[in-house]
């Protein structure tokens, strides 16, 4: 294998077998070709892109670097989803433990926030002792016994992934459809999964703003993943306002504890929740129809069984055991809070919610560089949604902030995130499509 030819050969727009894809990817993983010609690699496919044969075959030779993981031995249906990330999605919380309530197996392997996202790690970790990390034999121990865990990628899942990521995040290239596709994927397949719900992103708050980016990359997801072999679906979900009343890494744990209580009854983040844990268990034929999948994730929901699921789980992975009893004892708490205020009389017509997201990251609830450590007691709560009327000064949202600076600054910020019109907006589903 000769890396430029085939760098040549994909700059020219020519179609690369699988041997050489496989080839390239194996020398970029034992670091025997030099970043230049990685990154030289991802901008030929950020030009003139990939066939979806091309795009299989790159997400399995990056599932084929490392180890990937086999369930035998999980005595259920193997499935997961994956969101593109969003501000205030905090679904995946809830998610793997309402359906390994369910009856599924949920060996969720999640990522830290990136940009104006937060990450599901990053907010787990605001939780005392929660292992994000664990070696296999734990994380095997506790999606047998409890039927989920939700942690991050070792160093031996799809390792050829965190390199070419490194590229293409300093080189411009990271907005690619298939590189996004193989990304995503590899990591979903290395996990050893039999299932895969997407949710797809849409809005001022997404990486895809315009629902015809959304569809192509849903598309892309959804064809790879099963041309690969893993049984996938895709829903196209509203991010024009943030999913949640909450952004910020301890006030999502908190309200996600408020969503498995069933205190957010009617919400759009429970709309969501239930959606997917639905379209999990009719793709892994636990249930036959969407509307009694929907019926059965409602029931568990309000048995308090997915709560139980959370709570066991936290303790499994170190937290502490009675940490849904008594999460003020161990969630840290800001110093400051502050109302952000509405500008005026009227509806909340729209929010520029990715300058929302951009707020809590500016309070320290996420990384501006990679090694930055977060703040996890940072964030934005009791978010009004859009559509609804408030009087010029009312509080629309409350700014959880270290310094009274941090905080007035960031309550401007979110004042100007926010439109108020005289008439009441027509908004959209926050279920925008599907893809299959």
């Amino acid at each position: 294998m000769i890396p430029q030819e085939i760098i040549r050969r994909k700059r020219d727009g020519e179609v690369l077998s699988s041997n050489d894809i496989a080839a390239f990817i194996a020398a970029m993983t034992d670091e025997t070709i030099s970043e230049g010609q990685v990154a030289a690699f991802a901008m030929a496919v950020f030009f003139k892109g990939m066939s979806r044969d091309e795009t299989i075959a790159l997400t399995l030779a990056m599932r084929d670097s490392g180890r990937v993981l086999q369930w035998s031995d999980a005595g259920r249906p193997v499935a997961d989803k994956h969101s593109t990330g969003g501000v205030g999605d905090n679904v995946s919380l809830m998610l793997a433990p309402l359906a390994a309530a369910c009856g599924l197996a949920v060996p969720m392997i999640s990522g830290r926030g990136l940009g104006h996202t937060g990450g599901t790690l990053d907010k787990l970790e605001a939780i005392p002792g929660y292992d994000v990390m664990p070696d296999e034999t734990r994380l095997r121990a506790v999606v047998r016994d409890i039927g989920c865990a939700i942690v991050g990628q070792t160093q031996e899942l799809a390792p050829a992934d965190r390199r070419l990521y490194a590229i293409r995040d300093v080189t411009a290239t990271v907005e690619a459809v298939s590189l996004i596709t193989a990304s995503i994927l590899s990591k979903k397949l290395a996990a050893g999964l039999e299932t895969l719900v997407l949710d797809v992103k849409v809005g001022s708050g997404a990486f895809m703003r315009s629902t015809a980016e959304a569809e192509l990359l849903a598309r892309s997801l959804v064809d790879v993943a099963n041309g690969a072999g893993l049984k996938t679906v895709a829903l196209l979900t509203d991010m024009n306002q943030p999913l949640a009343d909450a952004a910020g890494n301890a006030l999502e744990i908190r309200n996600c504890l408020s969503v498995l209580r069933g205190q957010k009854a009617g919400t759009r983040l429970e709309s969501v929740v239930i959606a997917e844990t639905a379209e999990m268990l009719v793709l892994s034929h636990l249930v036959a129809t969407m509307p009694e999948a929907e019926e059965v994730a409602r029931r568990a929901l309000a048995s308090g069984a997915a709560l139980e699921r959370f709570a066991r789980m936290t303790h499994a992975l170190g937290g502490p055991a009675d940490f849904c009893e008594r999460p003020d004892v161990y969630l840290p708490a800001a110093p400051v809070i502050r109302p952000v205020l509405a500008p005026a009389d009227g509806f909340l017509a729209s929010c520029e919610t990715r300058a929302l997201g951009m707020a809590v990251v500016e309070l320290g609830g996420g990384r501006r560089r990679a090694g930055d450590a977060i703040d996890h007691r940072v964030g934005i709560v009791a978010i009004l949604p859009l559509g609804t009327q408030v009087s010029k000064g009312q509080p629309i949202a409350m700014v959880h902030a270290a310094t009274q600076e941090a905080a007035a600054r960031t309550a401007a910020d979110v004042t100007a995130c926010y439109s108020v019109s005289d008439e009441a907006p027509v908004l959209p589903p926050v279920t925008l499509g599907r893809v299959e």
